[in-house]
């Protein structure tokens, strides 16, 4: 578990101009109380011994870094390496973080987990670590996402949680978060919240972050076995942002490692009909910190549209707000259609489903690939199996079952 490496965020809960704590004042001693924990426990020998347990005997880790050798051979230049969190129980990188989260949750003493989710994923894995300590759990979803992820919901409902559907604005993730949010001020005092990205007020950004590390500390391992070198290169795709950040985190000084984030780009960036706020959005205040936003001149939250539910939402964590503007990581979006393209071709080239959200990432392939010669390792974090987009993507394809 990698922790303020680089002394982000600073005591007030922000990573250079971005983060924060905007938040209820009912919320601030809930906030502090969870800060307090985390830093309290964090470091101490018998807290990490028991989440690299839990990582190693519950989840399956470390995930293998796999050589993806039909995909390189499409491309015909460099090696591309697959990371597979698609591996992991529950089949997406949001175990990590859930499984970090439970403990501190345990350690506060609380009885009853809340989390929102998009595409799902982090919903079942908060679901998953609920039903392993025996705690009461509701997960809020858009009703939108309720339809195109039914799969997940039903996943949800087996493990004993209670899914609420949320009618709200555009009935995605963005709202989903709203009611989680509402429920966690009605019910602060017996209640943890298991926020699922690097969004939301301080201390969040920085817990998720911390968790979900153990994907880039295993490849940095991985990457000086497999070819004995650093990679040239890291991508993966962006909605909240845990899946880039815990893959970027440890690579942030190691500088020959491109770092590149792909976000969703709908029907293309320059029709306005898309979820990519660090592509084209301007800094603003949702759900309790500053960063990147979707928003039109006068503050209010535009509509996003993604084919991937788990990148359908108009913010984005403030960590990744700060690479931007450093420049030390590359932000692009691709289009709903390159997705689909990419989900068809890893699926036959390599006999990996990829959940729609990691198929954003393997579409940018198209063009970066471009900048390398044979001797590259490019390295793909394959956030999520396909399970889930099954349907989502049959329909769209006028398959019916």
């Amino acid at each position: 578990m990698t922790t303020n490496k680089h002394n982000w965020p600073d005591k007030d809960g922000f990573f250079g101009e971005y983060g924060g704590k905007f938040v209820p004042e009912t919320l601030m001693h809930a906030l502090e109380e969870l800060e307090k924990t985390y830093n309290n426990f964090k470091d101490k020998p018998e807290f990490k011994e028991q989440f690299y347990k839990d990582l190693s005997e519950f989840v399956g880790r470390p995930s293998p870094l796999y050589f993806a050798e039909r995909l390189t051979n499409h491309y015909g230049t460099g090696s591309i390496w697959l990371k597979r969190e698609d591996l992991n129980h529950t089949g997406a990188h949001k175990i990590n973080n859930t499984i970090g989260q439970i403990l501190l949750a345990k350690y506060m003493g609380k009885e009853r987990i809340i989390a929102e989710t998009g595409a799902g994923q982090h919903g079942v894995a908060t679901a998953t670590v609920a039903a392993r300590l025996g705690l009461e759990c509701h997960i809020y979803m858009g009703a939108e996402d309720v339809q195109r992820q039914s799969l997940n919901v039903y996943r949800m409902k087996l493990l004993g949680a209670e899914v609420h559907s949320v009618e709200s604005g555009s009935a995605t993730l963005k709202d989903a978060l709203n009611e989680a949010l509402r429920d966690w001020v009605t019910n602060v005092d017996n209640t943890y919240y298991i926020i699922g990205s690097v969004t939301g007020p301080h201390p969040y950004p920085m817990i998720v972050r911390d968790f979900n590390s153990v994907v880039g500390e295993e490849v940095v391992a991985q990457s000086k076995d497999l070819f004995n070198d650093m990679p040239n290169a890291i991508v993966a795709c962006v909605g909240g942002g845990s899946n880039a950040m815990g893959i970027f985190y440890p690579f942030i000084d190691i500088k020959e490692t491109r770092l590149i984030g792909v976000e969703a780009g709908g029907e293309g960036v320059e029709t306005g009909e898309h979820a990519a706020p660090l592509n084209d959005g301007t800094p603003g205040v949702l759900h309790g910190a500053l960063s990147y936003l979707m928003q039109n001149d006068s503050g209010q939250v535009k509509a996003t549209k993604s084919v991937s539910a788990g990148l359908d939402y108009p913010g984005v964590g403030p960590e990744h707000s700060l690479l931007k503007d450093s420049g030390r990581a590359e932000y692009v979006a691709v289009t709903d259609k390159a997705a689909l393209k990419a989900f068809h071709e890893v699926s036959e080239l390599e006999g990996i489903i990829p959940a729609l959200e990691t198929a954003h990432a393997f579409a940018y392939l198209d063009v970066l690939m471009k900048d390398f010669d044979s001797s590259a390792n490019i390295i793909v974090n394959v956030s999520g199996r396909g399970d889930k987009d099954i349907n989502t993507v049959a329909e769209i394809d006028g398959i019916k079952f």
